[in-house]
């Protein structure tokens, strides 16, 4: 042991002494050195050259370019960082500024470019397509136009933006208006664009032009980090699970990337991706169609693993501090490539706002195959759904979230078999749980929508694994139940019933569980206003006259949770929540434990303060009094 930890000491002592940093400006030239007084102008100069241990410092500027690395790291001690100078705002960016608009009628501009300003790529010839993708019977392309950051909206005929109409689902109905058309020929492309009382050439206007902003065209470059920029605008396509997935920014099928402290908008599709390879499959249900859904996934799935599909080659990447939004499809996604990973501290909202097009792959955060991720303290509002864990969540962790004004839910778990701990969330959406899988536990949340709950069809048969593993160890289908419900608050808005909505029965509390196939494990929860126990709970509180008076506020740039406890919550008999206590899933057979294999115990609150370990407080937050309250969640 001591000669390795002197090897490694060695090691990385040397990749120090021959460490370089480059740096990149706007007035530097890419042929200069890289040096601080010879910067490069490109980032992509620097990506080119730059080998593990290296720093690539931007300067303050806009950088229209896609970065490509050529390399990655070699390890956690010898990783490639991308950083933005401290000081300044540094910006990459997908798109071109277009200037030579010629006017047609009031508002109405258009301007022709030749196919070579779009070089190999034109997104004004790209439709959007993919698997699970939902068109609404037109064509959308990958391109986009922006006034003054912002996407107008494409239409599918010149007479359109000639009189442009509301986009009937579109959630900003005035911004809607501002609507955009294009055609494309053998060697122009034409855009037709109403700016109403703008003068394009007189304002900022961009297009998207190139695939992404930052992403790796070869699999396998580790250990990169991106700090600090300002990513956005391109023409990102459709990310499904069973194709590359490619962002504004991506991993590219790698390990162990740090994304932190980063400002990503404006994607059409996915803002970060940590997506699975190309050569595992590419739109496979498309090129299938005899065969269904399930049947094609889980043949991506082997040929994933035939490819080195492990804990040693892919995932463990760390995303964290970010700001996303405005982005088509999702904030975060990744398919089988972001096994072992972190997302946390992200601030996720306005996904899915235009809602021009659809499909079964929008989320704040969507991840397939959740092996042993950490998904903690993120802020997740208005993205459509806000997180979904799709097949093969095991090992998962949801911890300390605050989910809110998601219209589709807050939490989908779909086809897992478990375990995965979803504890100390805050979920304020209408629908707070959609629960299609088993083997879950839900302790210490505040629940404030409802729970939808649905048996899967028999033909949606998913694998489960070896213990923090991507060695399957089975398949099988999604029976239902086996979940556990501890120390949760559950409330109910007023006036609402339980009711069975497409997909399955909806339900205010733990009665919709009574009929699982599956037994369900409930304990210490308490039932405000209207919600209801399960026939399993019976040490909990039930207030059906009570009302908390939960209210979400945002303030200085800070969201602010008001609510109001009964002296009950502090008379309740509750436990702490253990790995002993959460026993065993039926079907994976497994345990609820860290990723290291350590035991889990949940002593610690929303705020990381020390739980009373004899009689915790029910809900995400630990209370020393009942009577009005006022948390600063974010």
């Amino acid at each position: 042991m001591k000669n390795l930890i002197l090897l490694l000491l060695v090691a990385f002592l040397a990749t120090i002494a021959s460490a370089k940093e480059y740096h990149v400006s706007v007035n530097g030239s890419d042929h200069n050195d890289g040096s601080l007084a010879h910067p490069f102008q490109t980032i992509s100069a620097a990506a080119k050259i730059a080998l593990p241990g290296d720093t690539v410092t931007v300067h303050e500027g806009t950088y229209r370019e896609m970065v490509i690395p050529a390399n990655g790291g070699r390890n956690d001690l010898s990783r490639i960082l991308y950083r933005a100078a401290p000081g300044g705002k540094v910006v990459i960016k997908g798109s071109e500024v277009i200037k030579g608009w010629e006017k047609v009628t009031d508002g109405v501009w258009k301007v022709t470019l030749p196919g070579s300003f779009f070089g190999n790529y034109n997104p004004y010839k790209d439709p959007i397509y993919g698997d699970w993708f939902v068109d609404h019977g037109r064509v959308h392309h990958t391109g986009e136009v922006y006034l003054n950051e912002k996407s107008l909206y494409e239409v599918t005929s010149l007479e359109m933006v000639m009189e442009p109409a509301p986009v009937t689902k579109a959630q900003d109905k005035e911004g809607s208006l501002y609507q955009w058309y294009c055609e494309s020929d053998k060697t122009t492309t034409t855009i037709w664009a109403n700016f109403h009382k703008y003068d394009p050439n007189k304002e900022l206007v961009e297009i998207n032009v190139r695939k992404s902003c930052f992403y790796p065209e070869i699999t396998g470059r580790d250990y990169i980090t991106v700090r600090g920029f300002h990513i956005s605008q391109a023409a990102t396509q459709w990310a499904p699970p069973t194709a590359e997935q490619i962002g504004l920014i991506g991993t590219n099928w790698s390990k162990g990337w740090i994304i932190e402290d980063n400002i990503i908008s404006n994607s059409k599709c996915a803002g970060i991706t940590l997506g699975k390879d190309r050569a595992s499959g590419q739109n496979v249900k498309l090129g299938k169609p005899a065969k269904n859904g399930t049947t094609v996934y889980n043949e991506v799935i082997f040929n994933a693993l035939r490819n080195g599909w492990s804990k040693e080659k892919i995932g463990s990447h760390i995303v964290r501090g970010n700001t996303i939004f405005n982005c088509g499809q999702g904030g975060i996604v990744g398919s089988l490539g972001a096994v072992f990973s972190t997302i946390s501290n992200n601030h996720i909202y306005n996904i899915w706002t235009k809602r021009m097009f659809s499909g079964a792959e929008i989320a704040g955060i969507k991840i397939h195959a959740a092996i042993d991720v950490q998904i903690n303290n993120n802020r997740i509002n208005n993205a459509g759904r806000g997180i979904w864990i799709d097949w093969m969540a095991q090992g998962a962790r949801i911890t300390g979230n605050l989910l809110y004004d998601n219209t589709s839910d807050d939490l989908f778990s779909e086809v897992n078999h478990g375990p995965y701990l979803v504890g100390n969330n805050i979920l304020l959406s209408e629908l707070s749980i959609r629960d299609h899988s088993g083997g879950g536990a839900f302790a210490h949340n505040l629940i404030c929508g409802k729970i939808q709950i649905s048996k899967m069809p028999p033909e949606r048969v998913e694998a489960y694994f070896l213990p923090h593993s991507t060695q399957i160890a089975g398949i099988t289908g999604i029976y239902g139940g086996d979940d556990r419900f501890l120390n949760n608050i559950f409330v109910k808005a007023a006036h609402e019933t339980d009711s069975t909505e497409k997909g399955g029965a909806v339900f205010w509390g733990l009665n919709g569980y009574d009929n699982a196939q599956f037994p369900i494990l409930a304990d210490g929860n308490i039932y405000y206003h209207g919600t209801k126990q399960g026939n399993t709970d019976l040490n909990c509180t039930v207030q059906p006259d009570f009302d908390p008076g939960i209210k979400i506020e945002e303030e200085g740039g800070c969201m602010y949770l008001q609510i109001k406890l009964n002296e009950d919550i502090k008379k309740m008999d509750t436990q702490t929540v253990t790995t002993e206590l959460l026993g065993e899933t039926i079907i994976s057979e497994c345990v609820f434990e860290s990723p290291d294999g350590s035991p889990i115990k949940l002593d610690r609150d929303y705020f990381g303060n020390k739980r009373n370990e004899e009689n915790p407080s029910p809900g995400p937050f630990e209370i020393e009094s009942s009577g009005k309250q006022r948390f600063k969640v974010w």
